[in-house]
């Protein structure tokens, strides 16, 4: 079994404060995350080895975005997010 058959997926919008390295400006910014929620329970085609990793799984959230323009009109320059985690553990 796929690991993607031990989850529910969905996408999510957070707000995140985040600052421009260009411009320095302070701002909100919507980021996509990616939900991975656990089933509640495994489907009956899972052998031993599978429901062995299914009960060590957990759910997490997989961050979308890897880059951001800046709000500022004057900026409007593409930066990095490197100041927010790329996986969180829900659990």
């Amino acid at each position: 079994m796929d690991e993607r058959d031990f989850f529910d997926e969905r996408q999510e919008k957070k707000t995140a404060r985040l600052n421009c390295p260009h411009c320095q400006q302070s701002e909100e910014y919507e980021i996509t995350w990616l939900v991975r929620t656990k089933k509640r329970q495994l489907s009956g085609r899972a052998d031993e080895r599978d429901r062995a990793r299914f009960s060590k799984a957990r759910s997490y959230m997989l961050r979308r975005d890897d880059m951001m323009a800046c709000k500022n009109l004057r900026c409007r320059k593409r930066f990095e997010i490197s100041g927010v985690q790329s996986v969180v553990f829900t659990e």
